[in-house]
């Protein structure tokens, strides 16, 4: 009974205006029904059977036929279902893209993290477990050749500088030997002509002491 009260004054809310709903043309009236349309379309169907009349207070009222309040009552719980049913739909629908955005999110999260460390990669090199940058490496690499092309051209100065000593002391070596046998071949004839003395100086003694005797 109380629910009846309360569709009777949620009805006469709808009755702003009373003249409005008079304009309606006959094609209207056939078109609603309590039966099909939409809860507005039935209780514009409702207000237009119904009756009015003036209270004790001095007010206008409508007077709404009890059997068609069940009828209205239900398809109005209807489409609240309808409408909760839908809101529900939609909050799982919202929570599911919810949960595909954070997905989302992740994922394209973990590509920049992957692109940042592919790019990270590429633009690195790794030598003896350590990591620098392609700048870093050449820079090391070019540093290594020049010490190593350095070192080459120390190597051939000192071998050049080595070879020329070692010519230098060979053509000494030679000089030196070639003095040490004009020296050999000096004393040789120096011996020889001084044992040529002695001999003829020993001849001349023992011719001598033939002679005396």
């Amino acid at each position: 009974m109380n629910y009846i009260k309360s569709l009777a004054v949620l009805i006469c809310l709808f009755l702003g205006t009373p003249s409005s709903f008079a304009q309606t043309t006959q094609e209207e009236e056939e078109t609603i029904s309590l039966d099909s349309g939409t809860i507005n379309n039935q209780f514009e169907y409702v207000i237009r059977k119904s009756g009015n009349f003036r209270g004790t207070d001095g007010n206008m009222y409508e007077s709404v036929r009890i059997d068609m309040l069940p009828t209205l009552r239900s398809h109005t719980l209807d489409s609240l279902k309808a409408v909760h049913k839908d809101l529900f739909d939609t909050k799982k629908i919202v929570s599911a893209q919810a949960i595909e955005i954070d997905d989302l999110k992740t994922n394209l999260t973990n590509t920049q993290n992957d692109l940042k460390k592919t790019n990270n990669e590429k633009n690195s090199m790794s030598m003896f477990g350590l990591h620098m940058s392609k700048t870093g490496y050449n820079i090391l690499m070019w540093t290594i050749i020049a010490a190593l092309f350095a070192l080459l051209l120390f190597f051939v100065y000192k071998f050049k500088n080595s070879n020329t000593i070692t010519k230098d002391a060979k053509r000494a070596l030679e000089e030196m030997e070639e003095e040490f046998e004009e020296h050999r071949k000096t004393a040789l004839e120096r011996e020889q002509k001084v044992r040529r003395q002695l001999q003829d100086e020993l001849n001349k003694q023992k011719s001598t002491k033939s002679n005396k005797s």
